[in-house]
């Protein structure tokens, strides 16, 4: 089990997988990450979610019908894909693939990892 949070980060780090997802935008759990040159393996997924809100500037460009439904669908630029894992060294952290592109020459999304949990009985 896992318990509350102990370190907010929210920093980038890079995914690893051994099978790239099929749909790049929209990925599955990868098998490790590297963040801040450290390699880290998951060894466990505890949970998934996907949280397809939109933010910024994002969340006043649509009519409400049109984001009510990208609630549940996503649109294009928009969605997070979180996971909650085990890693090698026993730590639990929240990762998270933000599908939102920086700039029109950077269109893929980025991974990220959210906070690390305590690691309870």
């Amino acid at each position: 089990m896992t318990g509350e949070p102990i370190h907010f980060l929210d920093e980038p780090i890079e995914a690893v997988y051994t099978q790239p997802p099929v749909l790049e935008k929209e990925p599955d759990c990868p098998d490790g990450f590297t963040w801040k040159g450290i390699e880290f393996q998951v060894v466990e997924l505890l949970a998934e979610w996907r949280d397809n809100r939109r933010r910024g500037r994002m969340a006043r460009n649509m009519s409400l019908e049109h984001a009510e439904r990208a609630m549940v669908k996503g649109s294009w630029g928009v969605g997070r894909f979180f996971f909650r894992v085990r890693v090698n060294t026993g730590q639990v952290f929240e990762i998270y693939y933000d599908r939102a592109p920086l700039s029109a020459d950077d269109r893929k999304g980025h991974w990220f990892i959210y906070l690390e949990r305590a690691v309870g009985n």
